[in-house]
C-alpha cells in the first residue's frame, strides 16, 4: 500500500486524482488536514490509512504520508509598484473545475484574513486575479471554497515605487574631492569665500582656491594619516602641507606626490594643483548631468583612507584583515592594511595567506553579493581590462603597472577574493567591460552592476581628467540607449578625494569614517531634475538602496543575514544616513535620454568663490 501512496505523488494531475479514487475503494481515505498559523498559513494534506496504528503496536498515530499543498497562487512581479495591474494565478490539485476560488489579504490590524476577490476555477483547474494596490507589504493567499475550504502558502509582495528600478548601475572613478570638481556649482555647498590654506614651505603664506584648466592634475598623498593631517580636527587646511610632505613618486601609491616627482634641478616648486578645481570649461558633461539631474553635495567617501578599503565598504560596508579567510571572526577592522590582494608571477615563492598570491580567498566576512545571491538577485562587477594606478601595498612608494582583469584580484576589483562568492560559485559574475556594453545593448542587465575602471580612463592622477570624463559619457550613453534605460538608476561617484582640497568636515559614524567628501550624482529616468541633495551620504547608501529594492530591506547585518561576523555596526542602518528615494519622483513622466557627445566643447565658466 505505501507503494501505491508513493508512486501518486509523481502522477498527472487527471490521475492522480484517478488513484485517490482508487485508493479510497482499496480502504484508504484522503484526510484534508488545515492547520491555520497566526497568518493563515496551512499544511498540505495527508494520505491516512486506517487501521495503521493497530497493525504497529508502538505507534498510536495513524501512518501519514504528505502530499505537496493543493492550491498554488503566484504573482506576474515579484517586485510590483502601487497601482500596477498585478496579475495572480494559481492552480488546484487534484484536477477540479467550477468551485470558486477567493482571494484574501491578511489584515494586521484585525488579525484576520479578509476577502478581496472571487473568482471560479476554469478548465484545467486553474485560476487567476487581476488586481492594483497602494504600497505596503502584504500578505495575501487564494482559497477554495468547497467542501473544506484549502487554502495556498501565503504569498508576501512589498508594494513600492522603489521598485520602478528594477537596474542599479554604480559607476565607481577614482580620486577627486568634491570642491575639485563641483565647488563653484550654484547652488552647491562649495568653496567658502575668502578661505585660504596655509603652505609651510613659504611660512605666513597661505594659498587660495584656484581655477585649474590642466587636464592632467597631481593631486596629494591620501591614506589614513593624510586623512587625518587634510581634515586637522576640523579646520580642513592640511591640503597643500601634505603635497609638499609626500613621498616623491608617480605612481598611484596613497603616500605619493606625484607633483614632487616633476621638479627640475634648481627649481623651486610648491604642490599646489591640491587647491585647484575644475567647472564647465574642462568637465561640461559632469556639470550637465548635475544640472539635468542630481548632484549629491554631502557625499562621503565611507572610509578615511585609500582606495582598497573604499572598494571593500562599497561591496560589504566594511574594510578588515582576516588571519583565516574561512573563519569571519578572525578578521579585524583596518582602515589601511587590510589584507595585501596581490598577483606575482606564478612561479613566485610562497603561496601562504596573507603573502603574496595567485588570488587565494583573504576576505571571510559577508558582501552585499552573498544577499543578492540568496534572494536570486542577479548582479556582475564589470572590470576594464589595463592596468590599475595604485600599489598593493600602501607603503610601497613605487611599484610597476599591475594588470587588471575580470579575473585578477586587485584593489578595485576585491570581490575574487572574499570566500562567500567563492562559496556561493558566483566567480563568473565578475566579468569584463566588454559584456556590460553587450548587456545594455541587448536589454539584458542585472539587477545590480558595479563598473570599475583601468588607470587610463580612471581619473586617478595622473591620468587625464578629459579621458575619465570621455569613458563616464560612453557608459551612461549606452545605458540611455539600452532598452533597460526605463527603468535604470545610475549612481556615479568618486572612491576617495586623491588629496584634493575639500572645504566640509566630515561626520564621525564610527572609528573608520566617514572620509572626505566626494562628487556623486544621480541619472536615472526617475531622477528628479536639476536638483542638489543636501543629505549627509555615503556609499554606504548605494546598499541600503539596492537592500530596499531587491532584498525587502534585509541589511548586512551579523544579527540578521545568516552569516556573522565581528563587523562594528550595521553602516545601512546609521541614523545619520540619508536616503537615496529623495533623489526619485516616481510619479514623473520618466525622462527621455540624453546622450552627450564624447569630447564636448568646453562650458562657460563659474563664478569663482
Amino acid at each position: 500500500m505505501r507503494h501505491l501512496i508513493r508512486n501518486l505523488l509523481h502522477l498527472p494531475a487527471w490521475r492522480a486524482w484517478f488513484a485517490v479514487l482508487l485508493a479510497a475503494g482499496l480502504g484508504f481515505s484522503v484526510i484534508s488536514e488545515l492547520a491555520a498559523a497566526e497568518d493563515g498559513s496551512t499544511r498540505a494534506p495527508r494520505m491516512v490509512t486506517p487501521g495503521a496504528a493497530a497493525q504497529a503496536p508502538s505507534a498510536r498515530r495513524p501512518a501519514t504520508h504528505t502530499l505537496k499543498a493543493g492550491v498554488t497562487l503566484s504573482s506576474s512581479d515579484r517586485l510590483p509598484v502601487p497601482g500596477e495591474r498585478l496579475r495572480l494565478s494559481g492552480h488546484l490539485f487534484p484536477w477540479h473545475r467550477r468551485d470558486r476560488v477567493e482571494l484574501q489579504r491578511w489584515v494586521p490590524a484585525r488579525r484576520k484574513w479578509s476577502a478581496i476577490a472571487h473568482v471560479r476555477l476554469e478548465r484545467g483547474s486553474n485560476f487567476s486575479f487581476v488586481h492594483r494596490f497602494g504600497p505596503g507589504r502584504i500578505s495575501l493567499r487564494a482559497v477554495v471554497l468547497a467542501g473544506h475550504s484549502l487554502a495556498s502558502p501565503t504569498l508576501r509582495l512589498d508594494v513600492a515605487q522603489i521598485h520602478r528600478i528594477r537596474h542599479v548601475v554604480i559607476v565607481m572613478q577614482e580620486n577627486r574631492s568634491f570642491d575639485s570638481y563641483f565647488g563653484t556649482f550654484p547652488g552647491a555647498d562649495g568653496i567658502p569665500h575668502g578661505v585660504c590654506v596655509p603652505d609651510p614651505m613659504l611660512p605666513g603664506t597661505c594659498i587660495r582656491p584656484f581655477h585649474d584648466p590642466s587636464d592632467i592634475n597631481y593631486g596629494g598623498p591620501h591614506s589614513l594619516s593624510n586623512a587625518v593631517a587634510d581634515i586637522n580636527g576640523g579646520a580642513m587646511d592640511g591640503f597643500v602641507s601634505q603635497a609638499e610632505q609626500g613621498s616623491k613618486c608617480q605612481t598611484g601609491n596613497p603616500n605619493c606626490s606625484p607633483c614632487k616627482a616633476t621638479l627640475r634641478p634648481g627649481h623651486h616648486h610648491r604642490c599646489v594643483d591640491v587647491m585647484g578645481y575644475h567647472d564647465a570649461r574642462e568637465i561640461p558633461n559632469y556639470w550637465t548631468y548635475a544640472k539635468r539631474f542630481v548632484l549629491q553635495d554631502h557625499m562621503f567617501e565611507p572610509n578615511a583612507s585609500w582606495s582598497l578599503p573604499q572598494h571593500l565598504y562599497l561591496v560589504s560596508e566594511w574594510s578588515a584583515y582576516c588571519s583565516d579567510p574561512l573563519n569571519a571572526f578572525s578578521c579585524r577592522g583596518t582602515l589601511q592594511r587590510p589584507n595585501r590582494d596581490e598577483n606575482p608571477p606564478p612561479n613566485a615563492a610562497g603561496d601562504r595567506f596573507g603573502n603574496p598570491n595567485t588570488g587565494q580567498l583573504h576576505y571571510a566576512w559577508t558582501d552585499i553579493t552573498y544577499l543578492l545571491h540568496k534572494h536570486s538577485v542577479s548582479w556582475r562587477y564589470y572590470v576594464s581590462r589595463g592596468s590599475e594606478p595604485d600599489c598593493r601595498d600602501a607603503a610601497s612608494p613605487t611599484c610597476p603597472p599591475v594588470p587588471q582583469g575580470p579575473q585578477t584580484p586587485g584593489i578595485w576589483n576585491p570581490l575574487p577574493s572574499f570566500t562567500d562568492v567563492a562559496q556561493d560559485r558566483q566567480e563568473h559574475n565578475i566579468q569584463p567591460l566588454s559584456s556590460f556594453f553587450k548587456a545594455a545593448g541587448r536589454g539584458a542587465l542585472p539587477a545590480v552592476s558595479w563598473v570599475v575602471p583601468n588607470s587610463r580612463d580612471s581619473e586617478h592622477p595622473p591620468a587625464s581628467v578629459s579621458a575619465g570624463q570621455a569613458y563616464v559619457t560612453r557608459l551612461i550613453n549606452s545605458l540611455m540607449r539600452s532598452p533597460d534605460w526605463k527603468s535604470t538608476a545610475i549612481f556615479l561617484s568618486w572612491d576617495d578625494w586623491g588629496g584634493f582640497y575639500d572645504s566640509v568636515v566630515p561626520p564621525y559614524v564610527d572609528p573608520y569614517g566617514y572620509g572626505l567628501r566626494v562628487p556623486g550624482l544621480v541619472i536615472s529616468p526617475y531622477a528628479r531634475r536639476g536638483y542638489i541633495d543636501h543629505q549627509i551620504l555615503s556609499h554606504d547608501a548605494y546598499n541600503k538602496f539596492i537592500e530596499d529594492d531587491f532584498l525587502g530591506g534585509q541589511r548586512l547585518n551579523p544579527m540578521t543575514d545568516g552569516r556573522p561576523d565581528p563587523r562594528p555596526d550595521v553602516r545601512e542602518s546609521i541614523p545619520l544616513l540619508g536616503n537615496l528615494i529623495s533623489d526619485f519622483n516616481f510619479h514623473q513622466r520618466p525622462r527621455p535620454p540624453l546622450i552627450l557627445p564624447i569630447h564636448p566643447p568646453p562650458g562657460p565658466a563659474s563664478t569663482p568663490p
